[in-house]
């Protein structure tokens, strides 16, 4: 076995094997630094070898192969650009006063999207993420009164038809936001409890403590909510009746528009039995559905075969915020943060991780930098030009700020509100991790760090080609003399060993022949 990765606790070793028995019988050998050896089998440790199969440990091949976390493979690696839908484009003519400001009730169209495919198309994007675009009285959307209907603000189901349709004409996904953990308490099942009470055949959709049920501005709520909003009313999905009902919301999309799967808001305040239930209908109507739940911790409970494919990925998140833009981590720990998502992870998980800088729920990374751009290149490099799926967040590639509320502020689409330099940034980012399946898929067969200098050095190889993924994340320069006259793949130049604030360099070295995997 090789160690593939380490965080502050452990180290993790991997091995790869083909069997084809009806049942494989393993144990581990382990060898101290002294040379003093000991064996590893059915949970106990001996001082001789086992020889019995009993003694061992047991992988039977048919239920493992039956058990294996299946990935949609579309998915790996490929790029996601969240858009929210308010706020985006439109595709009326809009009053700049009411644009770029906190948004409050302006409200834009999913015909504004279709109007700008062209710029996902350019920039390298693989995904759209739309963020609720189902009937509701905010801007947010969260709230959702009615889930088979498309918010007139936003257009209708045949809008959406036209927007999945031409996306996929470029080769581009598309996502829709499910919000399956509350309602609106406009929804019908909530307006029929407080019209009805105890008399509603509905009592039973939402965890309520008494009758009547109290639904005013300014006073608690008697019944459980998203966070403690009482505007937001939390579903009682183990209830049977209530869970066919969002997994038939889930199957209509997916069957009536195409859309390529799900993100699940706050999917992490909803039982492993619904999402169970919720993962194996969706695979029925569609295997290759993207199924990506939000938490922002660790979620390996919801990631083991049986429910979501994915996460957004906010340890990821936290790891850059703290190394760039904050510095308040060395370039070794947030390497030990990526290292115990790789060791507590699935294998196929990593690639199709939802890796972001910022959404509508945080501040935007360029504001959260500090309006320090070179930080925020080198955070975007560190998203960009690592496993898994970059999430980029509406603007972000213009240079867009906003704290706050204010991070949902309406796209640069006028010119003298975008950065070109930052957009020619991520457009050269993305074009060399799209060119480099070295970047992405390749082995990681050496690792330097310097803590003083704010230097994280990947050295990569995949069939025949070796690459150098170099992140300075600190003021000052760096000399690596030993990768000089390799091609800077970010700037089509050879190397010249130096590496300046807050650089990212990608060298790239051939090491086979050209032909050698034809």
């Amino acid at each position: 076995m090789k160690k593939f990765a380490s965080d502050s606790v452990c180290d993790y070793y991997e091995t790869e094997i083909r069997m084809d028995v009806i049942c494989l019988r393993y144990y581990f050998e382990l060898v101290d630094t002294e040379g003093n050896t000991c064996y590893y089998g059915n949970y106990d440790f001996t001082s001789t070898a086992p020889t019995d199969p009993d003694r061992m440990f047991d992988c039977p091949q048919t239920l493992r192969e039956e058990e294996m976390l299946a990935v949609p493979e579309w998915a790996a690696n490929k790029i996601v650009y969240q858009i929210f839908p308010a706020r985006f484009a439109s595709s009326r003519p809009v009053d700049e006063s009411k644009w770029y400001q906190i948004p409050i009730d302006f409200r834009e169209d999913l015909q504004g999207i279709i109007d700008h495919l062209g710029h996902f198309k350019d920039l390298g994007v693989d995904v759209l993420y739309l963020t609720p675009i189902f009937e509701s009285p905010s801007t947010h959307k969260y709230d959702t009164v009615d889930y088979y209907k498309i918010d007139p603000g936003f257009g209708t189901e045949s809008d959406l038809k036209e927007l999945v349709q031409k996306a996929h004409a470029l080769g581009i996904k598309v996502i829709l936001d499910g919000v399956f953990n509350h309602t609106s308490p406009d929804f019908f099942a909530f307006r029929d409890i407080l019209e009805k009470q105890n008399r509603s055949a509905y009592r039973d959709w939402y965890y309520w403590e008494k009758m009547p049920l109290i639904c005013e501005q300014g006073k608690k709520p008697n019944y459980k909510t998203f966070g403690y909003h009482g505007g937001m009313p939390k579903l009682n999905l183990q209830n049977d009746v209530t869970a066919d009902y969002f997994i038939q919301v889930g199957r209509y999309w997916i069957e009536s528009c195409h859309i390529d799967g799900w993100r699940l808001d706050v999917g992490d305040k909803i039982s492993h039995m619904f999402w169970r239930k919720f993962r194996r209908e969706m695979k029925l109507v569609n295997p290759e559905a993207l199924i990506v739940g939000e938490i922002w911790h660790y979620a390996g409970d919801f990631l083991n075969g049986e429910e979501w494919d994915s996460v957004m990925n906010y340890p990821f998140y936290f790891s850059v915020r703290d190394f760039v833009a904050e510095e308040k981590i060395s370039a070794s720990k947030f390497w030990e943060n990526m290292g115990s998502l790789l060791g507590n992870l699935h294998t196929n998980v990593i690639p199709v991780l939802w890796n972001l800088l910022d959404s509508h729920d945080t501040d935007r990374i360029l504001s959260i930098c500090g309006g320090n751009k070179e930080k925020l290149k080198i955070a975007a490099a560190l998203q960009l030009l690592l496993p898994g799926m970059p999430v980029i967040y509406y603007g972000d590639e213009y240079g867009l700020t906003g704290a706050g509320a204010d991070c949902r502020r309406g796209m640069a689409w006028d010119a003298r509100y975008q950065d070109l330099d930052i957009y020619q940034w991520y457009c050269t980012l993305i074009r060399v991790r799209k060119q480099y399946r070295c970047i992405t898929e390749g082995t990681t067969s050496d690792v330097q760090i310097n803590d003083a200098e704010g230097i994280l050095c990947l050295t990569k190889e995949w069939r025949g080609e070796k690459m150098v993924v170099c992140f300075h994340a600190k003021t000052g320069q760096v000399n690596f003399p030993q990768f000089i006259g390799m091609k800077n793949v970010l700037t089509d130049t050879s190397f010249d060993g130096i590496v300046k604030d807050y650089e990212a360099v990608v060298l790239y070295q051939r090491l086979a022949q050209e032909n050698e995997f034809i």
